[in-house]
């Protein structure tokens, strides 16, 4: 599955015969900020410049429901979310690239959205705006509506059970930093820790310090080694189904299905019912 693109080859892609609709998506999580210090704007960064041409999706008002018992980034309602992607132009036909500002959470968040959703041609700008070396433009463009209808997959999201039965049977990823899958921090949600049996896998380790994914060898090796071998069933999630989305990501690269707990820890850990482990041993 080829899921993520050059910045090389999204430029000769722009100049081709069917051009893809480029999302930009720049988005950073909310946490706790030092006084007077303001929230990051996404629209405000995209209107100070972006690939020409690109189209502005906010995450947290396109690409993902209310916050609430369903965690902080639940998904979207489809019929929202496929207006929102036609009045930015996508359209079955065309092809689409997704970007962000470089760490490639948001994008993963679009990326996986239309593809559980059944769009057939979706890429991640790999390395985000950062690796896009042509002229940035700050021109708003208004495109044609597009005709996508999104029509979710059978397979590829999980719920909360289906995740803790998939720690017991195959291998759940937790794509969060080490510190809070082991409980030893957690800034934003009730209670640090993880699912039960998951196994902890930081989105971050999956790239270079350029922001570039590593090579598809190197994932597969990796995701290996933490017990994805073939035909093992395979989830993620994060916090909010956002860097989740990265690692799924990530194991595309690699040729590695993987399904979405899009809920994630801060549905999971919402319920005080539910078990949650701490430490560095899975179980």
């Amino acid at each position: 599955m080829n899921v993520i693109i050059s910045a090389s080859e999204l430029v000769s892609a722009l100049a081709g015969e069917n051009p893809p609709v480029v999302l930009d998506v720049r988005w950073q999580l909310s946490v706790a900020k030092a006084a007077g210090e303001p929230p990051f704007d996404g629209r405000a960064a995209y209107a100070s410049g972006h690939v020409p041409g690109a189209v502005y999706v906010d995450l947290d008002r396109e690409l993902a429901g209310t916050s609430g018992a369903g965690g902080r980034h639940p998904l979207p309602d489809l019929a929202e979310f496929g207006a929102a992607m036609r009045r930015a132009g996508v359209s079955a036909v065309r092809p689409v690239v997704v970007y962000d500002g470089g760490q490639g959470w948001a994008a993963a968040r679009a990326w996986w959205l239309l593809y559980w959703t059944g769009h057939p041609d979706v890429r991640v700008l790999d390395g985000g705006l950062t690796a896009w070396r042509g002229e940035l433009s700050v021109d708003v463009p208004v495109p044609a509506e597009g005709d996508f209808e999104p029509r979710p997959g059978t397979a590829g999201l999980l719920d909360a059970d289906a995740a803790a039965a998939l720690a017991r049977s195959g291998v759940l990823f937790d794509a969060r930093a080490g510190e809070r899958y082991r409980g030893e921090v957690e800034p934003i949600d009730r209670v640090g820790g993880h699912i039960p049996g998951a196994v902890s896998a930081p989105t971050t380790d999956n790239v270079g310090a350029d922001g570039r994914f590593l090579p598809a060898e190197d994932l597969r090796e990796r995701f290996k080694s933490l017990g994805a071998s073939e035909g093992t069933e395979v989830g993620v999630y994060c916090g909010s189904g956002v860097s989740g989305a990265h690692e799924v990501l990530a194991l595309a690269v690699a040729g590695i299905p993987a399904a979405l707990y899009v809920g994630s820890w801060s549905e999971w850990s919402s319920d005080p019912s539910r078990p949650v482990a701490v430490g560095p041993d899975p179980r």
